[in-house]
């Protein structure tokens, strides 16, 4: 795993040749949290921001970003995508709303990077759903919980305990 696959014998960046890889069914989930201060905590898990349904514009807006990934990240493959989801936790403790990711698709390459967009994307929703209470509010912890399909396998994160939601 020392050689890029995006650099081609030049050093120019390239896009990975896919053409010849078999389809197999390919699932990754991500997760992140929003942190925020009490009363934006207390407004967004209550559904009573100034903007309205905080999380239900998140989910779209995530799972928008999902199937626009190829056109954001540059050498991303474009995928057909079979399957996305965005669902939300809070946590009193942290005072945080945790985004969870989930595609799925048939492919010859992985959906890591639309799961992570999705959650990056579903977060910033919030956070601009949210700003007019709490600009402070911090994106973070933003990971690849686990990977299933492709020639190398199934991938599970470390932190992958942390992961609150669906498995």
């Amino acid at each position: 795993m020392s050689e890029f696959t995006h650099l081609d014998a030049k050093g120019n960046a390239v896009m990975v040749d896919v053409s010849q890889k078999q389809q197999t069914k390919r699932q990754a989930i991500a997760t992140g949290r929003i942190k925020m201060n009490p009363e934006c905590y207390s407004a967004a898990k209550a559904g009573s921001t100034p903007k309205g349904d905080v999380l239900g514009a998140a989910r779209i807006a995530g799972i928008m970003a999902v199937k626009q990934t190829g056109l954001l990240i540059p050498l991303c493959h474009t995928l057909q995508i079979e399957q996305a989801s965005i669902d939300f936790e809070f946590s009193d403790e942290e005072r945080c709303v945790i985004a969870n990711c989930s595609v799925k698709s048939v492919g010859v390459t992985g959906v890591e990077m639309e799961a992570l967009t999705g959650v990056s994307i579903a977060l910033l929703t919030v956070y601009d759903m949210c700003k007019a209470i709490d600009k402070g509010m911090e994106i973070g912890e933003i990971y690849l919980v686990k990977k299933t399909g492709g020639k190398n396998g199934p991938y599970r994160n470390e932190k992958g305990e942390m992961y609150v939601g669906r498995p």
